[in-house]
């Protein structure tokens, strides 16, 4: 399902119009998006966890010249785990 359909579903199980639907959605993604850009983590108990973790600096292999090594530097990462309610859910 892409942002689209999603979007359509959330609109048809809400019973609101497709556009507050999109808003909505957007709104969602925007605040989760900064809390993240700050460092800190949301929690939607029973859902899941949106955190940011660090990768640390390591070696890597040059996709152009695979016997070249390269760098790679430390990066932030998004990251999500799901929740149990969530898990639950699915596996039913």
């Amino acid at each position: 399902m892409n942002k689209s359909e999603f979007i359509d579903t959330l609109a048809g199980h809400m019973g609101i119009a497709r556009g507050e639907a999109e808003k909505m959605l957007n709104s969602f993604i925007d605040v989760v998006t900064d809390v993240l850009k700050r460092g800190d983590e949301v929690n939607i108990t029973g859902f899941g966890a949106f955190t940011v973790v660090q990768r640390a600096a390591r070696m890597g292999v040059n996709p152009q010249r695979p016997g070249e090594k390269i760098q790679i530097a430390a990066s932030r990462a998004p990251k999500f785990k799901a929740g149990k309610g969530l898990k639950d859910a699915v596996r039913a």
